[in-house]
């Protein structure tokens, strides 16, 4: 499938190259992901792995962290990419994120070379979210 806008093929790029920064070392399973503000301004991240897996930081919560605490509130959209054959999705953690820091977000989940692509709102994501 194509990207029907130019700048969600720029973004769904900058995710890919963000990927290559990934710090994978355990599970050799690298995530990337570009987030773009309302304004254009876009912040990317990757995954990164500690050994002690319960403080590994996903590539989305990385992402959406920068522009936060840029002073970046308003999120346009979310691209991830992982080295799959099918399109990657945020993990349950990142789609909680979501929810609170982009609920209007468009999120663009991408495979490895961009063959594959799936267009979301967050809401699709995480159903009947829990909301405080």
């Amino acid at each position: 499938m194509l990207i029907e806008s130019d700048w969600k093929e720029k973004l769904a790029k900058e995710a890919i190259r963000a990927r290559e920064n990934a710090y994978a070392v355990y599970s050799r399973f690298k995530v990337g992901a570009a987030v773009l503000t309302d304004d254009g301004r876009v912040f990317t991240g990757c995954n990164i792995e500690i050994s002690s897996y319960g403080l590994t930081v996903c590539a989305e919560r990385v992402a959406l962290f920068k522009a936060y605490s840029e002073g970046y509130r308003d999120i346009k959209a979310i691209a991830v990419a992982g080295e799959t054959q099918q399109p990657i999705s945020p993990c349950g953690a990142c789609r909680q994120v979501l929810l609170e820091l982009a609920p209007r977000a468009e999120v663009i989940l991408l495979n490895k070379d961009m063959s594959q692509i799936l267009m979301y709102n967050v809401e699709d994501l995480l159903p009947y979210a829990f909301k405080l």
